[in-house]
């Protein structure tokens, strides 16, 4: 399993799929999901995740292993939400892990040295845990205010995101929670090294303008 060089590029921008498959409309939103895909790559989006978590495992992992080979020999990554041993059949680049998932440290001793890791993290204290453990990056969220976040409470705002970077310097921080087009700069400019987005980036025209950017 080869390593990509997924960290070199800046911004690093991270986009999250929607959650919206489910058994019922799966052959219609694969598709979907397979076009923002292609669209991904072409924009050369640092990393892509799939977070389809109404899906059963057999279906994450069609729908993984078909996304990997569009995202195979390319600059954009591919992770699964949460299921490293899915990510693996389905020869993705790695894991998502959230606080449900298995530790970051027995993913890291039990899977390839090139298996990427990333960590969703809501606060310092697992922010710096998941450094120790190994991750190669971390989530760090809500910045800003958003509708799938509101379970982790009032945003954290670039303040507490500039705290959590500068601490872990020069780790991997990517802002996460209510980022667009209206402030996604914000973000960087608080030392975060680059963004992900659900709404922000499931959208063909917004790839085209980061792509364009590039």
């Amino acid at each position: 399993m080869k390593r990509k060089q997924l960290f070199v590029q800046k911004p690093f921008v991270y986009l999250i799929t929607e959650g919206k498959a489910t058994p019922e409309n799966f052959l219609r939103k694969k598709n979907e999901i397979l076009r923002l895909i292609k669209n991904a790559v072409e924009a050369k989006i640092s990393l892509v995740q799939i977070r389809e978590k109404h899906l059963t495992a057999k279906l994450v992992f069609e729908l993984a292993s078909e996304a990997a080979k569009i995202t195979r020999r390319t600059a954009t990554g591919l992770l699964v939400n949460d299921r490293a041993d899915i990510a693996l059949a389905a020869r993705a680049d790695g894991v998502q892990l959230t606080s449900c998932s298995l530790s970051t440290e027995i993913i890291r001793a039990s899977f390839p040295p090139a298996f990427i890791i990333g960590v969703s993290t809501h606060n310092l204290e697992e922010a710096a845990d998941a450094k120790r453990q190994g991750a190669d990056f971390i989530t760090f969220s809500p910045i800003f205010s958003t509708p799938t976040k509101e379970k982790y409470g009032a945003p954290q705002g670039l303040k507490k995101l500039r705290e959590v970077c500068d601490r872990l310097n020069p780790f991997l921080v990517v802002a996460l929670g209510g980022i667009d087009e209206n402030n996604y700069a914000s973000v960087l400019e608080n030392g975060a090294s680059g963004f992900a987005a659900i709404r922000f980036l499931n959208d063909a025209k917004v790839l085209k303008k980061l792509a364009a950017k590039k």
